[in-house]
């Protein structure tokens, strides 16, 4: 029988080899918070067995994080030390890959006034756009795994005995992730060929648009010209294979920020900035959101769309089958990494460069121009649903099923 630290130690090789596929001689930073000590030892194992020159751990913690938006001056709300900011952009610039560990508590700074955590994501995201440079172009090698904490094990399974619940979750986490599978990484190749051939399959098609119908969404999302549908995989300005989001279930590309017209109505909760918001929906027009709503959380949601100018717009669209190993599970995980992979999704904020025909050459404006959004910041929103319905529009105003029933229509 597979003991939890074997687990353990595939799961970490897992992310280490197949997530950010660490070379000989490279150098890895891992972001994380403290709770997740026992995964960033293995990976860190794993990364130095596969050859990494140095793996450097860039801690946070939840506690800290809570106490600097409660009781943190105005002026320290809006302050972002530089040095670390500079640090991240040097590793970048000499090829290290950037793997992060998610470990939310969905209700971290609730209670929190809203304008507080603003100031406070604000400060970090400006900080932090020369990096994101990086990982917009796939210049260096990302990618994004969970590890459970006691708060989210319990926001997630609040039926079971307390002592249950982070076991419950790691076994939730190491299905999603193919971790029990025999041969995790040959099926992580496998399941990323899947997804690749249904992005060939949509950018074969050149769909001039996309038509969302559900009960509470109506929406028409134009394409940008040249738009690419992308899968899984990635690969880094050293020409290496690494997959972002472990789990994932989605192809995506990114829509024209003009384009987007109609309503469209949210299927699962958003954990947002330590807020949970849910029961919420936006409508657009001309691209540009106009009016928004929300059960929970209003506050949260108003403070994410005022963000910028940039964050009125949607960034991307990604199709993931109401049918999936995450979405069978029938959890809500109260985390984007997992949710986004159970449903179809929508992002507001900055497109990806990488999902426009030439966009990797092109500068700020030119992305612009073409149709891609320009924002701090980049937040994913389920919509699917099992009576979601998409349709493509071509170039000469043939419709054609993509998804029925919640689920992929084609091959």
């Amino acid at each position: 029988m597979t003991t939890f630290q074997q687990r353990l130690e595939q799961y970490a090789a897992l992310a280490v080899e197949v997530g950010v596929n660490v070379q000989h001689g490279q150098q890895l930073c891992i972001i994380s918070p403290i709770s997740a000590a026992p995964l960033v030892r293995e990976a860190a194992k794993h990364a130095y067995k596969l050859g990494a020159k140095y793996v450097h751990v860039d801690w946070s913690d939840d506690e800290v994080a809570r106490a600097r938006a409660e009781l943190s001056s105005e002026d320290g709300l809006s302050h972002y030390p530089e040095w670390h900011a500079k640090g991240r952009v040097e590793m970048a610039e000499a090829g290290a890959a950037f793997l992060r560990i998610s470990s939310e508590n969905p209700d971290l700074l609730k209670g929190i006034d809203a304008d507080r955590i603003s100031r406070m994501t604000k400060a970090q995201q400006n900080a932090l756009q020369p990096f994101r440079r990086f990982t917009l172009g796939n210049q260096v090698a990302w990618s994004i795994v969970a590890c459970p904490n006691e708060l989210w094990a319990s926001k997630v399974f609040p039926e079971l005995p307390e002592a249950e619940r982070v076991d419950a979750l790691w076994n939730a986490i190491f299905a999603a992730t193919r971790v029990d599978d025999p041969t995790p990484v040959d099926t992580w190749k496998r399941h990323a060929d899947t997804l690749g051939a249904k992005a060939k399959r949509l950018n074969e098609r050149r769909y001039k648009e996309l038509r969302y119908r559900a009960p509470g969404t109506d929406l028409t999302i134009g394409l940008t010209d040249g738009h690419l549908w992308t899968s899984a995989g990635a690969r880094n300005a050293a020409g290496n294979v690494f997959i972002p989001n472990m789990p994932t279930e989605e192809v995506f590309t990114t829509p024209h920020r003009e384009r987007v017209n109609g309503t469209v109505s949210s299927s699962k909760p958003l954990s947002y900035n330590g807020k949970l918001i849910d029961g919420f929906s936006f409508t657009f027009k001309d691209g540009r959101i106009v009016d928004y709503k929300a059960d929970q959380a209003y506050d949260a949601l108003k403070q994410l769309v005022e963000t910028d100018d940039g964050s009125h717009y949607l960034g991307e669209i990604a199709l993931v089958p109401h049918r999936s190993p995450i979405s069978d599970t029938n959890l809500i995980f109260y985390n984007t990494l997992f949710d986004e992979n159970a449903a179809c999704h929508l992002a507001i904020g900055f497109g990806f460069p990488f999902c426009l025909e030439g966009g990797l050459e092109m500068d700020k404006d030119e992305l612009a121009q073409r149709g891609v959004n320009h924002s701090l910041t980049h937040v994913d929103f389920m919509i699917g649903r099992a009576d979601l319905e998409i349709d493509g529009i071509t170039a000469d105003g043939a419709v054609e099923p993509i998804f029925r029933a919640g689920n992929w229509a084609i091959e």
